[in-house]
């Protein structure tokens, strides 16, 4: 495949960035998006030239360090996959390809791909816990969970907190990820104790962040690599009408 990447290139939060294009005569279907860029950076340091700057870990669609927008979409134009997990069959030879960071207030360059993405470590600080006495751990069946909840708390924390869901909103919110966070540990238990003070603490850390309002476009749930649903966010919501009430 022959491909041509226009790729993101910024030295540092403060210094002015620009789209540098890239050749790469010699791609293949079966590599992995950052296999790409992997190849790229490989010509790039034996040319004595800068390397792109992009998070990676895992390379498996587990840890959701490999944010990154590809031609117009967080994460690619697969469903459910994260930027690792996309392969270049997704792509026709001859293509030119976009790539950019998340662009968000809330998450600043630091270099090229990379962004500081801190404000989602603060959001769980703030109220992503729960009580638990000392001692050694309960049994597993010593608290029985209904079927329903334990699936919807499941599917809430599926979230990896890549941060594509801000990427994606128009507005620059985070509250599919906030909501993600309260909501699988407000179906559980365990996590009734700071039910109320969860959803009032982890707003107040998100919007102190800079994210902006929901206004329940959908776009962040398109792009979710694990489908987080749109009724994580009415979950939200419940729970923080009800401890703002009482509050």
């Amino acid at each position: 495949m022959n491909l041509t990447l226009r790729v993101w290139r910024q030295k540092g939060p403060h210094d002015k960035g620009r789209m540098v294009s890239y050749r790469v005569p010699d791609a293949t279907p079966d590599m992995s998006f950052l296999e790409l860029l992997d190849t790229v950076n490989e010509r790039l340091i034996l040319d004595g030239e800068e390397p792109i700057a992009f998070d990676h870990d895992c390379r498996e669609g587990i840890c959701g360090a490999c944010g990154m927008v590809i031609n117009g979409v967080a994460h690619g134009p697969q469903k459910a996959t994260t930027a690792c997990q996309l392969h270049l069959r997704q792509f026709n030879d001859g293509d030119t390809i976009d790539v950019e960071p998340w662009r968000a207030r809330a998450f600043p360059v630091v270099k090229d791909l990379v962004v500081d993405r801190g404000a989602f470590d603060r959001i769980i600080q703030a109220g992503g816990f729960i009580s638990a006495p000392t001692g050694s751990a309960p049994d597993a069946h010593a608290t029985p969970v209904p079927k329903a909840d334990a699936d919807t708390a499941f599917e809430s924390a599926a979230c990896i907190g890549c941060g594509a869901c801000v990427a994606a909103c128009p507005n620059g919110s985070a509250m599919l990820f906030t909501a993600a966070k309260i909501s699988h540990l407000g179906h559980l238990p365990q996590g009734q104790p700071e039910r109320s003070t969860r959803v009032l603490t982890m707003i107040k850390a998100h919007d102190a962040e800079g994210f902006g309002g929901c206004t329940n476009t959908g776009e962040c749930t398109a792009v979710c690599p694990k489908g987080i649903p749109l009724s994580a966010i009415a979950d939200l919501n419940r729970d923080f009408r009800k401890a703002a009430r009482s509050s």
